[in-house]
């Protein structure tokens, strides 16, 4: 086999097991790190206190406001609170929206952060952020805003409710979906890629069954990990321009909105992505890997209309426009019919076809 790829590693620690918070401030003296500002969501509020509490003096503050797409006067009220504190680093407690916030932080005053995940977003194995200001979305990468240590620990995902798990969870089979079919996948990517979509699609039933299932979601949490890493290491394509386009014109959340795309994204491709197609069929189990994640979107009770998360069909328009302003790379040719075809389908939550019906 004549092989010719790059893969670039990127430069963070991290620790994977039950109880691993508890062992936090170890984390932060390795990094030399002495005083933090704890960061999480309103909803994550008691956690992030949780946390602040195991790390005794190295916590000078928590900072309840994180959210979803990083509002720009979010962002600034962060900075400026970390800066009165003299904080030398963050710890993100949370999701997409506490890490997101870290992000923020570290572009702008280059603080180091450490991400404690609650959720299966996947934002922690990444150097892309992305902050909102009057309805548009603006992401790109960074080296500076990858955290520096990521503490994984399942009994802080115990609290996460069943219906915020499985979005969670099919956001982060949407890092996957799209490395497969990356211009700059390696096979080491697509390794990962495929391993990350088999545990999470294996995992995901059960920890919305039992949420109480600490092996279901440390399987969860392992296989966000290695869909995180996906992301950090490769180009996003169709699936997360429409989803930035979705979230920052219109406000609609994230996860969910990950989650009803996701099918019709990858329906989309799919005649142009055969080996991502090939790689998902022996993950998810059949020939059609498009329909096996509407299928168990569904069977997860997860939503799989955008219509039912707020946005008007009226709206589908813009968001054409918006996914058609400036170049990505998708390996299939990008077009306003297309789009169009897709999203129409989406909001109205059909099962996902091809372009071509």
């Amino acid at each position: 086999m004549d092989l010719a790829f790059t893969y670039q590693a990127l430069p963070m620690r991290v620790t994977f097991g039950t109880g691993t918070v508890a062992k936090l401030g170890e984390e932060l003296g390795l990094l030399g790190l002495s005083r933090v500002l704890v960061l999480c969501s309103p909803e994550q509020e008691d956690t992030g206190n949780r946390v602040a509490d195991a790390l005794g003096g190295f916590a000078v503050g928590v900072l309840a406001e994180a959210r979803m797409h990083v509002p720009t006067e979010i962002a600034d009220r962060a900075r400026e609170q970390a800066a009165r504190l003299g904080a030398d680093g963050c710890v993100a407690v949370g999701g997409g929206s506490a890490i997101g916030l870290g992000k923020a932080i570290a572009l702008e005053h280059g603080l180091p952060v450490v991400a404690v995940p609650t959720t299966y977003a996947g934002s922690e194995m990444t150097p892309v952020w992305g902050l909102t200001e009057n309805g548009r979305k603006r992401t790109g990468r960074d080296p500076r805003v990858l955290p520096r240590s990521v503490v994984y620990d399942a009994e802080l995902t115990v609290s996460l409710p069943a219906e915020i798990s499985a979005v969670s969870g099919m956001n982060a089979l949407a890092h996957a979906v799209e490395g497969l079919y990356a211009p700059d996948r390696s096979p080491i990517v697509s390794l990962m890629a495929e391993e990350g979509a088999r545990t999470l699609a294996s995992a995901l039933p059960r920890v919305v069954a039992d949420g109480q299932d600490i092996s279901a979601r440390s399987e969860a949490q392992y296989g966000a990990w290695l869909c995180g890493a996906v992301l950090g290491a490769t180009t996003m394509s169709l699936h997360h321009k429409l989803c930035h386009a979705l979230g920052g014109a219109l406000d609609l959340p994230h996860a969910q909105t990950h989650t009803v795309v996701l099918p019709h994204a990858l329906a989309y491709n799919a005649p142009a992505a055969s080996q991502a197609v090939t790689s998902l069929s022996r993950a998810l189990g059949g020939d059609d890997p498009a329909r096996a994640l509407w299928d168990l979107a569904g069977a997860l009770g997860a939503p799989r209309a955008l219509r039912d998360l707020g946005m008007a069909e009226t709206d589908i328009p813009e968001v054409v426009a918006l996914a058609l302003e400036s170049p990505y790379a998708n390996p299939r040719v990008v077009t306003a019919e297309g789009i169009r075809a897709l999203l129409t389908a989406a909001w109205r939550g059909d099962p996902p076809i091809g372009p071509d019906g």
